[in-house]
């Protein structure tokens, strides 16, 4: 339900913070004098479409903040999806509108406008002249007369939806088989022949033609590396004057010098490193050197690898690892077709069993629709005549369709207040004063089956008067003991009973400004007594009084 709700620089208002009771909530005031600037707020945090024109002259923007109190509703998932802190049972919802942007939060996380829409649908059903949400759409019927039904064929329709959902899914793998399946003989031998090509190939990894390019360089310059290496071995160890002989000559002197000075036996051991180190890498030249081939053969074989791989890499992406890549994608997509064309009759067959499934059991759920749809209609229609609809008809059409999520029905309610009029659809319903006893009416048989905690009514004394008067704010009461009511009201025997009274007043004297005031004791009665006599006197103060039962 809401809680309570706050305005700031929002049309005509300064600053407002009305605390709502949680049953039955009444607005009255001056023609004029702004009532449902309250309900437009309310409206205007759950809508799209938001005006800076609600700005209040003078100031930079207009804020809203909406303080909801959920009981009902298992928020968690919904919260935790879209990064929303959990405050409990309390909802914070905070429209900001400037100048050149719409923001809206809910408990200070920024959040989008189907977000919010779904709040709507579960918090607050809105019912005035120029707007009906949730009741007068037909797609929302068919879910009251379920929710009415749930704890006869509720489990019924779980089931129905579950085989629904895995209808979709089968159908999704059957068209993407068909479209795999349908790939035509020159596809599958393109695929093949591309296949075939990558697999000759035989790689040995994402790095081989890098591998294979260094021992090309090294065989095509095998006699200019037989020559470099041979020649600095016997510059190291050759006969006469090589590197190693000079170094064993420093060798003796050092030694000598160790003899007379130890503090040089540190530098002699680290002078036999070298000449070993030397040796070492000697000895690997030679070896090297040695085992060096010319082998036109192997530089052949090379070369047309590398041809090859050069093909291969400039039809399938640039490098090794986009070709191999590339073959991983080409057997995975014949696989799937010459999966798809088996799985195609597989999946035609699962499709058509669990088609019948649903038929059977949308037949059975249609039974259950068609009984409660018959008992409501009754119901309805005696609540119309209960608020002075007297020659009211009512009917909840049940018509049938294909498959679809709710089952094989279209579900849609249809009225007719005039007995010289055909049923027509609830949506198509002309008159204010009509349609909002006809909601009322809705509602008050769901009460007991829907979710939605709170209810608003506009004016929904339009076009009614004396004992339908009466029956309204009776049917009011009764309804505001399951449900949160607010409503905007010129009618005293509706207003007197209300649990909280909220008197809109508006002033002109240096500016224009609108107020809000809870009222209580005599200022409650006055109020009232002026709705009934249009002045307050003597007279209209007793009526008042009788009203309030005082």
């Amino acid at each position: 339900m809401i809680k309570q709700i706050k305005l700031k620089d929002y049309i005509l208002i300064d600053e407002l913070c009305a605390n709502f009771d949680n049953r039955l909530n009444i607005i009255t005031g001056e023609t004029g004098a702004g009532k449902s600037i309250i309900l437009n707020a309310i409206d205007l945090v759950f809508s799209s479409r938001v005006s800076k024109d609600v700005i209040k002259t003078g100031c930079d923007k207009a804020i809203i903040e909406i303080t909801l109190e959920n009981t009902k509703h298992d928020l968690s998932k919904l919260f935790d999806k879209n990064g929303i802190d959990n405050w409990g049972s309390e909802i914070i919802i905070t429209k900001e509108i400037t100048q050149n942007a719409v923001r809206s939060r809910i408990n200070g996380t920024l959040v989008n406008q189907e977000l919010l829409k779904n709040l709507r649908t579960l918090f607050v059903d809105i019912h005035s002249q120029h707007q009906t949400y949730t009741f007068l759409q037909p797609q929302y019927h068919i879910n009251l007369l379920d929710s009415y039904g749930k704890d006869d064929y509720g489990q019924i329709l779980e089931t129905y939806r579950g085989k629904y959902e895995k209808y979709l899914e089968l159908n999704s793998l059957l068209d993407n088989a068909k479209n795999s399946a349908n790939a035509t003989e020159s596809q599958i031998e393109f695929l093949k022949f591309q296949i075939d090509e990558i697999a000759q190939a035989n790689i040995q990894g994402v790095n081989e033609d890098e591998e294979l390019a260094q021992e090309l360089e090294v065989l095509e310059n095998a006699e200019k590396l037989k020559e470099l290496t041979g020649s600095s071995y016997w510059a190291i160890n050759g006969d006469d004057g090589s590197i190693l002989e000079v170094l064993a000559k420093i060798k003796i002197n050092i030694s000598k010098a160790a003899d007379f000075d130890n503090k040089l036996e540190d530098i002699q051991a680290q002078f036999l490193d070298v000449i070993e180190n030397l040796k070492d890498v000697s000895s690997s030249l030679r070896d090297y050197s040695q085992n060096l081939d010319n082998d036109t053969q192997r530089l052949d074989e090379i070369q047309e690898r590398l041809f090859i791989f050069d093909k291969l890499k400039r039809k399938y992406g640039g490098t090794l690892e986009s070709v191999l890549k590339n073959f991983e994608d080409f057997n995975n997509e014949l696989s799937t077709i010459e999966f798809s064309t088996q799985n195609v009759e597989k999946l035609e067959e699962e499709i058509k069993n669990i088609k019948q499934e649903l038929q059977n059991l949308g037949t059975e759920i249609s039974e259950h629709r068609r009984n409660y749809a018959q008992v409501l209609s009754v119901l309805i229609q005696d609540k119309l005549a209960v608020l002075e609809l007297p020659k009211a008809r009512f009917e909840i059409k049940i018509t049938p369709k294909e498959i679809s999520a709710n089952g094989i029905d279209n579900v849609e309610f249809m009225i007719s207040t005039n007995v010289s009029e055909d049923l027509k659809p609830l949506a198509k319903v002309a008159s204010g004063g009509e349609i909002s006893r006809v909601m009322l009416a809705i509602k008050s048989i769901f009460a007991q089956n829907d979710d939605i905690d709170t209810v608003i009514f506009d004016e929904i004394d339009t076009g009614i008067s004396g004992k339908a008067t009466q029956s309204v704010a009776d049917e009011m009461v009764e309804l505001s003991k399951s449900h949160q009511i607010i409503v905007i009201t010129h009618q005293a025997i509706i207003a007197s009973k209300s649990n909280k009274h909220f008197y809109v007043r508006k002033s002109q004297e240096d500016q224009t400004k609108v107020e809000v005031y809870v009222l209580t004791g005599d200022n409650k009665i006055k109020a009232i007594a002026e709705l009934a006599g249009g002045t307050i006197n003597e007279q209209s103060i007793e009526f008042a009084k009788s009203l309030l039962e005082i």
